[in-house]
């Protein structure tokens, strides 16, 4: 099933994508999608006997009630390399502000001061069912479902000011999540899927969730170990290469460019760059 919420913003209702191309109300079953909810997704009624949403409304981000936002970094080989940086021993791990998340084609906020604003289409996985110290082999079953992030990064906040990357990472629409939550059952392998990214139609990034050097799996067993993950987390599991720190001569976005991402199965967004 690929779920999702739509409306304005603060004021979204579950729903999800029928195979018809509909959107169906889901809100006289469900409160929102989230919390105890996302671990019966698959006790939800037959999209048939659900009201057709009238229109094109906005979507919202297609979790409700995130109260951890985590990304991982440096999680392709070759992002590592045109970043510079070494693959990492184990997983480098941050947090995003929760704040910063938003509907998948909401705009882009280029932060006041900002001279580096970049993209990176990432494959995010929400969990389902709360996971403590959980296995590689357990990890599956508390997964919810799976969705594209774009996380938008200001590297001069990220790398060239004092303290860790959070500030580069959390500001206002710095999280696009989204259109869709696809359940497992329709991804046949998370870590055989393209991804791609544009500005102003010109393809930036090309790659394969095939390449991530730590999977979905390992990385939800390897933060487990640390702090419990609960229903509504999401993990953005890093980007392949492609980003504007990685251009020769780099190339960042401003006011009034457009970038479109998506990754295959999970959907796809657009958003417009905006001064904030």
């Amino acid at each position: 099933m690929k779920f999702l919420r739509y409306g304005d913003p603060g004021h979204e209702r579950p729903g999800l994508l029928h195979d018809d191309g509909t959107i169906r109300d889901l809100s006289s079953h469900i409160p929102d999608l989230a919390g105890a909810v996302l671990t019966r997704l698959d006790s939800l009624p037959n999209p048939d006997s659900l009201p057709v949403v009238e229109g094109t409304p906005r979507l919202g981000p297609c979790v409700a009630g995130t109260g951890k936002f985590i990304c991982i970094g440096l999680n392709y080989a070759d992002h590592a390399a045109e970043s510079g940086m070494a693959v990492p021993p184990e997983p480098v791990i941050f947090m995003k502000a929760t704040s910063a998340i938003c509907g998948p084609d909401d705009p882009i906020l280029i932060p006041r001061g900002s001279l580096k604003t970049d993209w990176e289409v990432e494959l995010a996985v929400v969990i389902g069912k709360p996971a403590k110290y959980v296995t590689e082999a357990e990890a599956p079953a508390h997964i919810a479902g799976y969705c594209v992030v774009n996380d938008v990064s200001e590297r001069a906040f990220q790398q060239e000011r004092a303290g860790q990357w959070t500030k580069g990472k959390s500001c206002d629409n710095f999280g696009q999540t989204g259109p869709w939550l696809v359940t497992p059952d329709e991804v046949a392998d998370p870590q055989d899927l393209a991804m791609w990214l544009k500005v102003n139609g010109k393809v930036m990034q090309d790659g394969s969730t095939k390449t991530m050097v730590y999977g979905v799996n390992f990385l939800i067993s390897y933060l487990s170990q640390f702090f419990t993950l609960h229903p509504g987390d999401i993990i953005s599991t890093g980007t392949p290469p492609g980003v504007g720190m990685g251009q020769k001569p780099p190339r960042y976005l401003k006011a009034g460019d457009v970038v479109e991402l998506g990754i295959e199965g999970l959907g796809r967004q657009k958003q417009v760059c905006v001064q904030d």
